[in-house]
């Protein structure tokens, strides 16, 4: 699935860095034991990396204890499950540490959705310090609570006075564009056509929605969208990182191809712009999922005009 010459086309086309998901379930056994091809597979990503000029970040994706969009998290209540988090931060520093710290970042836990942020913020302090005991001067790439969203930024508590500390949030607004008919949402329902910049659904079309409840959604979430209105959604970390003179990083950001092509591509055009405009680092996602920059089910050819819009 993912190969040298995934990595060297990735570093050909202009990116300077790979985020790579790792999940809980693919890297140990349910025992807790290392899977040894895992991290084989692993270690191969990284030294390819390095070979083709490129810097990681190991982002630890899924948890058996906390996947995001369940509706159970045992990591919240079960102090087993919390244990076993901060065990798998001991492992991949064990495991990791041989590497430069200008090549490798960890990310503790991708988009914690806790009902009380105060539950996430103690987690941080823990697991940072697991980190710290082994790795005083390792990148820590660290999000905020729900989905690593920007409206939570403000909630958010980092150990403090560690400068070896990334800020990072995810970017998926407005919602009804950028998730357009995606199965896993509740707006899955909604088939109209979308817009951007402008109001997303033509109001006629969101009236004579017949379900009710999703109405009611598509029409609350069905303003008007534009450049402005979506650095004006950044302000949270924009201000979090500057108050704490720390690296901001947009881990996360993406639209599907369920739109029509050049609201799209606009889409993109706005949000890189806005990122670098106020010194945000950003991987977009992903590479070959439904967001991807390659289509996986034709022979991974590259989607050029997204490539350009990105990196060009």
């Amino acid at each position: 699935f993912f190969t040298r010459d995934d990595v060297e086309f990735i570093r050909s086309i202009g990116y300077d860095h790979i985020r790579i998901p790792i999940d809980e379930e693919q890297m140990w056994d349910e025992e807790g034991n290392k899977d040894p091809e895992a991290f084989t597979l692993l270690h191969n990503a990284i030294g390819w990396a390095e070979a083709s000029g490129l810097k990681v970040v190991v982002d630890l994706h899924i948890l058996r204890s906390h996947h995001f969009n369940e509706a159970e998290k045992p990591l919240w209540t079960d102090p087993n499950a919390q244990e076993r988090f901060y065990q798998c931060w001991r492992d991949l520093s064990d495991e990791l540490k041989k590497y430069s710290t200008t090549l490798v970042a960890y990310e503790l836990m991708n988009e914690p959705v806790a009902d009380d942020p105060e539950e996430w913020n103690v987690l941080v302090a823990k697991a940072s310090s697991v980190v710290r005991e082994r790795e005083p001067k390792r990148f820590i790439v660290i999000g905020s609570n729900r989905w690593q969203s920007a409206f939570t930024f403000d909630d958010l508590k980092v150990p403090a006075n560690d400068p070896y500390i990334i800020l990072s949030f995810h970017f998926y607004h407005p919602f009804l564009l950028t998730h357009h008919q995606a199965s896993w949402t509740g707006i899955a329902g909604f088939k109209g056509s979308v817009n951007y910049p402008g109001q997303l659904a033509d109001p006629s079309e969101v009236a004579s929605i017949p379900d009710e409840t999703l109405r009611q959604r598509i029409a609350h979430d069905n303003a008007v969208y534009g450049k402005d209105t979506l650095e004006v959604m950044m302000a949270q970390p924009l201000r979090k990182a500057k108050e704490l003179d720390l690296e901001l990083y947009c881990g996360e950001w993406g639209c599907l191809p369920t739109v029509p092509r050049e609201s799209l591509l606009q889409w993109y055009r706005d949000v890189r712009e806005i990122l670098e405009k106020n010194q945000v680092g950003w991987a977009n996602w992903d590479y070959k999922g439904g967001f991807g920059i390659v289509d996986r089910r034709n022979e991974n050819k590259p989607i050029d005009d997204l490539i350009e819009v990105l990196l060009k």
